[in-house]
């Protein structure tokens, strides 16, 4: 299985979702399922079959994040390179022809979010910019095609 890489914030963040699944929302479908039994005939009964999905739902969720805690390797800021582009750092670009220049952290997958400005080192610009120093033109070949960018700024 490949290596997850998350930044502190993300792995605390996921280990507190883990931790909502395992006993609030578990809870909650414990209750819909007592309530759907109880609630009527168990041969057609739409809501016992809804809490029973959602169940099967929140169990699948609840052992992948399990599988990505426990193979995760968090990113230590104090081993983080300000001078070589690698997950956890935060990455000004500029694109050529244009003014105006884009800040983002390279992330892990799972941490992924680009309208946060959070980009998965697995996605065309992170697997370009991985490695690349200030001063570097990287050229990014992403699924609406290519273009070049200049590294400004590497940072934490």
């Amino acid at each position: 299985m490949p290596t997850s890489f998350l930044t502190p914030e993300g792995y605390q963040k996921l280990q507190e979702e883990l931790e909502y699944l395992r006993t609030t929302k578990r809870e909650q479908i414990a209750i819909r399922l007592h309530e759907a039994i109880e609630g009527g005939e168990l041969l057609d009964n739409a809501e016992l079959e809804a809490a029973k999905n959602e169940q099967a739902f929140v169990e699948g969720s609840i052992k992948e994040l399990e599988i990505l805690l426990a193979t995760a390797r968090v990113v230590d800021e104090k081993e983080i390179d300000k001078e070589v582009i690698q997950v956890g750092n935060r990455v000004t670009i500029q694109e050529e022809g244009t003014r105006s220049s884009e800040e983002f952290e390279i992330v892990g997958v799972a941490e992924a979010d680009p309208s946060a400005g959070k980009i998965s080192n697995e996605s065309p610009m992170g697997k370009a910019l991985l490695g690349k120093r200030v001063g570097e033109k990287v050229q990014i070949d992403a699924p609406a095609g290519s273009y070049t960018v200049k590294v400004l700024k590497v940072d934490l």
